[in-house]
């Protein structure tokens, strides 16, 4: 068992911390994720991870999880911006950032093509 302890502590916050957000936006079956590693390109955070819902109900309820399920692992968002409108929302957790939108504002601003230039995905 102190193997296995020892194991879970050598994983990097981070990447459990990105784990637990795919997990969330599974859960509420979030379309077309993505994950951007952006270690090296920028300060803000390690990795983006980028979502679609389907309405603004959508979005706004998978927002929601990710701060549900980060909370579990006891992180609690930095910020979460958009919920009002819930076309786009965004949750800071430090190291991981999550966008989810809708498909047209997606596709509007296009931060896979702003961030994916010379970063690498993640996962």
């Amino acid at each position: 068992m102190a193997a296995t302890s020892a194991a879970v502590s050598a994983v990097p916050e981070s990447d459990l911390l990105r784990e637990r957000v795919l997990a969330a936006l599974e859960e509420l079956k979030a379309k077309e994720v993505r994950v951007i590693d952006v270690r090296g390109k920028t300060s803000i955070a390690d990795t983006l991870v980028i979502a679609s819902g389907t309405s603004t109900r959508h979005v706004k309820a998978l927002a929601d999880e990710v701060v549900r399920f980060a909370k579990q692992a006891g992180m609690l968002p930095l910020g979460v911006e958009g919920q009002t409108e819930a076309e786009w929302v965004l949750v800071d957790l430090g190291d991981v950032i999550v966008h989810v939108m809708l498909p047209r504002i997606r596709e509007f601003y296009g931060l896979e093509r702003l961030w994916s230039v010379d970063a690498p995905e993640a996962g």
